[in-house]
């Protein structure tokens, strides 16, 4: 019996047959498909988050000149705010209002006679305090059950305070996951904030979507790029703001880094005002390098393709020697490693490059194109997603612009430029590896058990569970307050981090208490 089938055996009839399509190992040379987005089994522990979290924690959560307004219980908004780690900076020109926690507080009146005055108070006090340019609210379960309208809400303060108020309706139970929430923020944005500035385009103008600066990601990114002479007009969203994305539709090309959680907007902005998209990494060196190459050959300026290559000569040259040595030190390494979008693949592939396999990987709220490849478009939708927004956008008459030529574009993805592609997971895991999708803290601990991993990557949920299996673990959600780990001097960083865990023999020392000695004592009554 193998590994997948000793875990699944241990479920009931029912829950193996919906866990087997989801559970699967890599077969090099056949078609490996699995079974994604669908609906989390009621009761297992789940490691997705909710339709509100991909909203407001992930998408809209880094915009930091925007009052993010929480209409609903204190919890959720602590949740959304205190638990990701995206940096922002503000300047005289740019106000930054990440430090703030901003919430109506909904308590048990609130949801029987309705919340809509205490959200219209929220906005009021928030612009006489902050003034801030955009105001953004995000609603909670509770708000969907009870019915306030945070959209006409929105649009009276928007014409009562002349500035723009935008309504998320992106409670937590819409959708499987919080896919959902990423879907419902593209939307909004799109519709109400991107395209609505008046700036003039630029050469070599850029767009980076889906970095949240976790850790400092994105300035790492945008310094390398920035080097070789790009424009960066926005980034969606980390460090991201409302006044730079209003102008988001004057970029040349979009750079796609989380093909999840924002791969909408990129297409919305193809169809809309003819921006193409390349899917990219920053994550590890081969990655960076690629990705710098890819986004070069587009804009086919022989200067920027030399500058491109000198500053990737200088920035590996400066972490050569550090590279070497961690590499020396992780040789033979294992992995097992679950985050969501695209990072499960990203961190493959710096791994790879420092000798550590993966051998147990999967996403929480992928979907099968993330998996197996945009190939396999289109997908049917599951019935729970039903309820989540579809737009149709059209051709802008006037700020329609496009940099190539449908002809040079042919010629660029015949000659191998991934410009509205990407090939997913499959494209670099490797054979007999493990994948889980949607996987829950039953799986977790059991493949933990059967593989032993020299280390476990994911998120919060889980970190001091497998910490105390005695397997070392590291935050990709939000670094463990490391980072950043993007960039040539982010996979040293990573580097680091990684070796220190490794080599640290706390984890396998220590023991759970009931583990040598009973903690429980007691006497079975009704015997003499």
């Amino acid at each position: 019996m193998d590994s997948r089938d000793k875990v699944l055996d241990q479920y009931s009839s029912k829950l193996y047959k919906n866990r087997k399509e989801h559970v699967i190992q890599i077969e090099d040379g056949e078609p490996n498909v699995i079974a994604a987005d669908t609906r989390a089994i009621p009761g297992i522990m789940t490691n997705r988050g909710c339709c509100y979290a991909g909203c407001k924690g992930v998408v809209i959560g880094p915009l930091k000149d925007v009052v993010q307004i929480v209409h609903g219980p204190i919890g959720c908004s602590y949740y959304a705010w205190g638990t990701r780690r995206n940096k922002a900076k503000g300047d005289e020109n740019t106000k930054n209002f990440l430090e703030y926690c901003f919430s109506t507080d909904m308590q048990e009146t609130d949801i029987v006679f309705g919340g809509e005055k205490k959200l219209k108070k929220a906005i009021k006090e928030a612009v006489e305090i902050f003034d801030p340019a955009c105001i953004m609210i995000a609603s909670t379960c509770p708000v969907g059950l009870i019915g306030d309208d945070i959209h006409a809400v929105a649009a009276e303060a928007e014409e009562m305070y002349n500035i723009k108020v935008v309504a998320f309706s992106c409670e937590g139970y819409k959708g499987v996951s919080q896919s959902g929430g990423h879907h419902i923020a593209n939307n909004g944005l799109m519709k109400n904030v991107i395209g609505t500035g008046d700036a003039k385009p630029v050469k070599y103008s850029i767009n980076l979507l889906g970095e949240y600066n976790i850790g400092g990601d994105g300035w790492e990114i945008c310094r390398v790029l920035k080097r070789i002479g790009y424009n960066i007009v926005s980034v969606m969203t980390g460090d991201g703001s409302y006044a730079e994305m209003k102008n988001a539709h004057t970029a040349d090309l979009n750079l796609v880094q989380c093909h999840r959680s924002i791969n909408y907007i990129a297409e919305m902005l193809k169809t809309k005002y003819g921006t193409e998209w390349l899917k990219v990494n920053f994550i590890g060196i081969e990655g960076i390098k690629q990705s710098l190459r890819d986004v070069a050959s587009f804009f086919n300026d022989p200067a920027l393709t030399a500058k491109t290559e000198a500053v990737i000569a200088d920035e590996e040259e400066e972490i050569a020697v550090g590279m070497v040595y961690y590499k020396s030190m992780l040789k033979d390494k294992t992995a097992a490693i679950y985050v969501g979008g695209s990072r499960t693949h990203h961190y493959i592939n710096l791994l790879k490059s420092l000798g550590v396999e993966v051998i147990l990987a999967g996403y929480e709220f992928a979907h099968r194109d993330d998996y197996e490849g945009r190939q396999v478009l289109p997908l049917k939708m599951d019935a729970d997603s039903k309820n989540i927004e579809s737009i149709t956008v059209v051709k802008d008459p006037t700020k329609y612009r496009t940099f190539h030529t449908e002809e040079r574009i042919k010629e660029l993805k015949e000659a191998g430029l991934p410009i509205e592609s990407y090939d997913g997971l499959w494209a670099d895991i490797a054979d007999k590896a493990m994948i889980t999708d949607d996987y829950n803290q039953f799986e977790t601990e059991a493949f933990l058990k059967l593989l032993k991993p020299d280390i476990f990557f994911s998120g919060i949920k889980d970190k001091y569970i497998v910490q105390r299996s005695g397997v070392p673990s590291r935050q990709l959600h939000s670094y463990d307050y490391s980072g950043p780990y993007a960039g040539f001097k982010g996979a040293l960083n990573f580097a680091r981090d990684v070796t220190l865990a490794v080599n640290t023999p706390a984890f396998s020392l220590v023991q759970a208490p009931w583990k040598s000695e009973p903690t429980l004592i007691g006497n079975l009554g009704g015997m003499e």
